[in-house]
């Protein structure tokens, strides 16, 4: 059951592999990912692990893309001949007792079975992703493919890469593992590689170290201080809290006399919840004098068990041990992240299955119905969003037809409330159209002519606004177009939502141009027609009696409630005896009103009289000059009081009106006359309508997307609940 596990998450390996791999996978597995310097003996661990040399050799940075290595034990898959064909090759071979290297390597025909490089090899070999179906039994044959897939991709010239060679070891010798080989942390680039080689391949595996499910396997040399190991260094910036973490220590042989790890095993100096193991890998020394991985493994048990610091723990020693606590950690991984994995592949799965339904199927009915199809969902679309039915609504801000509403209701309401018509008519102005109203006789009472001709000045400014509502209008009934056009299914094809936008704005232009019309004659009829008798405007006498008694008021006497006489010492009224008719100041002294204050005083007080007898004539322009009289200050706010009170229906009036007209003119005409527009305009010629569906080719290439991730997506998942 438990190699079970590593199998399943050695099929997804394989399953995403296509995806990118590690660093690009959409789906987090649990793996174990190697990081360490060049010089700190990554690759010497790894083939002790496996038990073979197959990894690349030299100076430099030799492994330059990451290798997936999974070890697959064989045993579980013999039939038990053949379990016990190798049980006894494997006691053969772990025979301690046989000292004499030359006589066992000729029984075994100059090495021993699991190291050996004979063709004959039936119980070890590798496999390769990009090479399906092929077995490697020679693995020297196994490092010249890593070296030619690796320049295949990077170049052979030191360049790096993060997509990852899959490598699949199958033995009866190895614990089902899977590992993930980094390259080596380096400084100082060689050959053509960019002087921030450094940068670039921290940031390769920061990218596979970062996941939360990656197993860090920190290999650090013992002969250094752990404080500068490179390996670890990294590891921490992604795990400070080293709870991912598991130390490898080589070259303990190396160290200075009567010095040890034990410090470091014992957490002393930079904890790991896993720990650290130390381990020996052969040297190079060891490695030209052509020193078997077997032999390696030997002096290593020996090394542990007769070292004086170490003897009481050598079975907690050596690259047996290290392999075993991988394969327990990973196992006991495997299972806690497990459900989590098969949760993703699902969501994930779904996220792109969603995808490639809105994209659409490859093939689909003739282009005909595939326009006829588009304008009609269009069509619908735009209805619903205007009547506040579009099947997604949104709580975070005002779309469609609740937008329209504000415009009419708020700002078009609020502006045509702001507009003050005393901004644009003064007094003097007011003065100078009642003169002017009377003709050549002074008029004795206030005349509606110069009401009329004042509020038909302004009720023309109410047309401004109106025009300014059309233009927000279609503003945004072309943000409805953006909104529904935005959708995938119509980025399908370009060429024909393009030519449904283009009608669209074209049809709401060709609409406002009577839509204004109306408006405007709306504006003109109110100008054309005051209705002095309208139920709502002031009367009047109302307005004279109000400004009477505004410049006028009433003086209020104290009465003595018993006798109902004013209590003296209190100010009274005095009204003019019966007959007789108090004077003006200016008649008492024998000076017209007119003359000496009105109209004219202005003029006719800067002559002199011999000026004044020489009948000189009138300037070009003759101004309302002085000041008022108060029959004048009367009629002027009569007429102030008239023009506000009518004002005020006709800014009732349009407010209502105008958003009435639009709603009929273009928006009501948009929603039933669209799709027939879209219809005559798109289907004039079949060849056009070809031209139309033809598919977009990011469209084309997402949905091979899609559907690559789906198909690898469903694999991921059968295998993932096959556990």
């Amino acid at each position: 059951m438990d190699e079970h596990l590593i199998a399943t998450i050695n099929k997804l390996q394989d399953a995403l592999a296509p995806l990118g791999g590690g660093s690009q996978s959409p789906i987090d597995l649990p793996q174990i990912t190697v990081v360490g310097s060049q010089s700190s003996g990554k690759s010497s661990v790894l083939e002790n692990i496996v038990g073979r040399d197959f990894l690349p050799r030299g100076t430099g940075i030799v492994t330059r893309r990451p290798l997936v290595l999974q070890l697959i034990n064989r045993r579980s898959q013999q039939t038990p001949a053949e379990q016990k064909k190798s049980d006894a090759v494997r006691d053969q071979l772990l025979d301690l007792n046989l000292n004499d290297e030359d006589q066992k390597q000729k029984q075994k025909g100059g090495d021993e079975p699991q190291h050996g490089q004979s063709e004959d090899n039936t119980e070890e070999w590798g496999e390769f992703l990009h090479l399906p179906g092929k077995k490697f039994f020679n693995f020297d044959d196994i490092r010249q493919e890593i070296v030619k897939e690796t320049d295949k991709v990077t170049g052979a010239n030191s360049g790096i890469s993060p997509v990852p060679i899959n490598l699949r070891i199958y033995s009866p010798y190895v614990l089902t593992l899977t590992l993930v080989d980094l390259p080596g942390l380096t400084k100082v680039p060689v050959g053509d590689q960019p002087p921030d080689i450094e940068k670039q391949i921290k940031d390769m595996l920061l990218k596979y170290i970062a996941k939360p499910n990656a197993i860090i396997l920190s290999v650090n040399a013992a002969n250094t201080d752990l404080a500068n190991s490179d390996g670890l260094k990294l590891a921490r910036e992604v795990d400070p809290e080293g709870t991912r973490t598991i130390g490898v220590l080589t070259k303990v042989d190396l160290m200075d006399q009567g010095t040890d790890v034990i410090d470091i095993l014992a957490g002393r100096v930079i904890p790991l919840r896993y720990g650290y193991i130390p381990v020996i890998n052969r040297g190079q020394k060891d490695i030209e004098r052509k020193k078997t991985i077997r032999q390696a493994l030997e002096d290593e048990r020996r090394f542990f068990e007769n070292h004086p610091s170490y003897g009481s723990k050598a079975h907690y020693c050596g690259t047996p041990y290290l392999a075993k606590k991988l394969n327990s950690i990973l196992l006991h991984h495997i299972r806690q992240t497990l459900p989590e994995i098969r949760n993703k592949i699902e969501m994930t799965l779904k996220k792109y299955q969603q995808e490639l339904y809105s994209l659409g199927p490859e093939t689909m009915d003739s282009a005909s119905s595939i326009v006829l199809s588009m304008i009609t969902d269009f069509s619908n679309e735009y209805a619903g969003i205007l009547d506040g039915e579009a099947r997604e609504l949104s709580s975070q801000e005002l779309s469609g037809g609740a937008r329209i509403s504000f415009v009419f209701h708020e700002v078009f309401k609020n502006g045509v409330d702001s507009l003050d018509p005393f901004d644009q008519i003064k007094d003097s102005d007011i003065r100078t159209i009642m003169y002017n109203s009377s003709g050549a006789a002074p008029s004795l009472f206030v005349g509606t002519e110069a009401f009329e001709v004042l509020v038909k000045q302004q009720i023309r400014r109410f047309e401004e606004p109106a025009v300014r509502l059309i233009n927000l209008i279609f503003d945004e009934l072309v943000r409805i177009l953006k909104q529904i056009i935005i959708q995938p299914k119509y980025s399908r094809y370009p060429a024909l939502r393009e030519a449904i936008s283009n009608q669209f704005i074209e049809f709401l232009k060709d609409a406002m141009i009577p839509t204004q019309n109306f408006v405007v004659d709306i504006i003109k009829a109110e100008q054309t027609y005051i209705n002095t008798a309208h139920p709502d405007l002031l009367k009047g006498s109302q307005a004279m009696a109000m400004i009477q008694e505004k410049l006028h008021p009433p003086v209020q006497v104290a009465v003595d409630p018993k006798t109902g006489k004013p209590l003296p010492n209190q100010p009274r009224t005095l009204q003019p005896q019966q007959g007789q008719h108090q004077q003006p100041q200016g008649q008492q002294q024998g000076i017209p009103e007119e003359g000496k204050n009105g109209f004219f005083g202005g003029f006719f007080t800067s002559k002199n009289k011999k000026k004044l007898a020489s009948l000189e004539s009138p300037p070009p322009v003759l101004k309302a000059t002085g000041q008022m009289t108060e029959r004048e200050t009367m009629e002027t706010e009569v007429i102030k009081l008239l023009i506000t009170s009518y004002f005020g229906i006709v800014k009732r009036t349009v407010a209502d009106i105008i958003p009435k007209s639009i709603m009929l003119k273009l928006i009501v005409k948009s929603k039933a006359d669209i799709q027939k527009t879209l219809l005559e305009k798109l289907y004039s010629t079949q060849k056009d309508v070809e031209g139309l569906t033809r598919e977009n080719d990011i469209t084309i290439q997402r949905r091979k997307e899609c559907k690559r991730m789906v198909e690898i997506l469903r694999h991921a998942s059968e295998i993932v609940s096959s556990v």
